[in-house]
């Protein structure tokens, strides 16, 4: 995540860019007091939840504990939420710099509305947002078109019906184990991760053969059309499985795993170029 900070009306508000959400996350306490003027913006919000039940039955949806730079220069978890929430929030707000703001939020994610016209500022974005991180340059290649044939394969199981984050992870964790021999957990735990993307802590050759396995997943999907979820489920395992062969050929090229315990803390090791006299690298 990627954090801001966004001036409206000289104030301060901390916000955070979730680049896999495609998210903009707001403090909610900092617009509640850029909109309120409250020298006490935490105890507003508790009253403002008194006063709307409805806001308060859903503030656990609503907000999101995200990560942001405090006023003490420590990070720390604070609640968030990206711009529909926000706005839902600023309904409970009887402020004559409501609208204002909402113009600023616009402003803001104006950006966005442009990369739908024009995707190339997307890729873009996305490139730049990597290379700030410290990737290598053939690394975020690989990883720019891995997020594109993600987004492939989840429109693919949206329109055979799949529509649960839960189902979506099952799916993922069979194609995952198929090709890797890991569930989406054992792999992260192999790599020493916790919360972290996977993704975005694969060598460049694990993410060609995660694609791989995504592309034709997706591909045999298309073509078969599955109704039930085991019938997805099957696919998603048939999918893993052309990667796995694929995984097997190289192995058997290079004489050693390519499931790697590299991740993101090493991140010019994880565009492995050659082979190297060490069992841990591709």
């Amino acid at each position: 995540m990627e954090n801001k900070i966004k001036v409206f009306e000289n104030r301060a508000v901390r916000t955070v860019w979730n680049a896999e959400e495609e998210e903009w996350y707001f403090s909610v306490v900092d617009v509640v007091a850029v909109l309120t003027d409250s020298q006490d913006p935490k105890q507003y919000i508790k009253k403002m939840r008194s006063r709307d039940t409805e806001l308060a039955s859903k503030w656990g949806t609503i907000c999101t504990p995200v990560e942001m730079l405090g006023l003490d220069g420590k990070r720390r978890k604070i609640q968030a939420a990206n711009t529909k929430n926000i706005l839902r929030i600023i309904q409970s707000i009887p402020s004559p710099k409501a609208e204002p703001f909402k113009v600023w939020l616009a402003e803001v994610g104006s950006d966005r509305l442009d990369e739908i016209a024009d995707p190339e500022k997307a890729i873009l974005r996305g490139a730049e947002y990597y290379r700030r991180k410290g990737y290598p340059e053939g690394w975020i290649n690989q990883r720019l078109q891995t997020i594109e044939m993600r987004k492939e394969l989840t429109d693919e199981w949206k329109a055979r019906g799949i529509e649960q984050e839960k189902d979506y992870a099952i799916l993922t964790n069979e194609m995952t184990k198929a090709w890797s021999g890991l569930s989406v957990k054992e792999y992260k735990e192999f790599k020493g991760l916790k919360k972290e993307n996977l993704r975005d802590n694969m060598t460049n050759i694990e993410l060609v053969l995660n694609m791989l396995a995504e592309v034709t997943t997706t591909a045999i999907s298309r073509q078969e059309q599955p109704v039930t979820f085991d019938e997805n489920k099957a696919v998603a395992r048939r999918g893993g499985k052309v990667a796995k062969n694929a995984r097997t050929d190289i192995e058997t090229q290079l004489g050693q795993s390519i499931i790697s315990p590299l991740n993101a803390s090493d991140k010019p090791a994880l565009e492995v170029k050659q082979d190297e006299d060490n069992n841990d690298k591709i």
